[in-house]
């Protein structure tokens, strides 16, 4: 089953159990997978590498805004967020441990036989196709660089 069914399905589950912020988040996600189906040159597809990324994306921005209304002392509006962003996490793959993190870069930065900061740009091309939707792109840029530094 891919990811739009498996949120389609829980649309249905989270309006048989009442639960409106589950039923409203998902019913976001699925309104915008459907915008990228719909959209020019998608032949009305989505694979799930691409609702993989639209998931990522509407995450952070669930996180973004939490941070945002918790600066201006809102925090009934950042846990709204945070509730939301909870039910699309469920829907990603289990993201990497700062360890884990570490060690699939440093295998990847001898793969690439990068020595200097100046090596990133091939350390990230690598990263971010092998770590896509296991680790934030601002977490694996910032732990090459500390690694390629040392």
């Amino acid at each position: 089953m891919d990811l739009f069914e498996q949120v389609s399905k829980g649309i249905v589950e989270a309006m048989k159990a009442k639960d409106t912020v589950r039923r409203d988040t998902l019913r976001n996600v699925k309104k915008v997978f459907l915008e990228a189906k719909t959209a020019p040159g998608a032949n009305d597809e989505l694979k799930d590498a691409d609702a993989l990324k639209i998931l990522q994306k509407l995450a952070k921005q669930g996180r973004e805004s939490a941070e945002i209304y918790q600066q201006q002392g809102r925090p009934d509006l950042a846990e709204e967020e945070m509730a939301q962003v909870r039910v699309i996490e469920e829907y990603l793959p289990k993201q990497l441990s700062d360890e884990e993190l570490e060690q699939k870069l440093k295998d990847i930065i001898a793969q690439v036989g990068a020595s200097s900061p100046k090596d990133m740009g091939k350390v990230m091309g690598v990263a971010t196709k092998q770590l896509a939707g296991l680790a934030d792109g601002k977490a694996i840029s910032a732990k090459v660089k500390q690694l390629l530094a040392e």
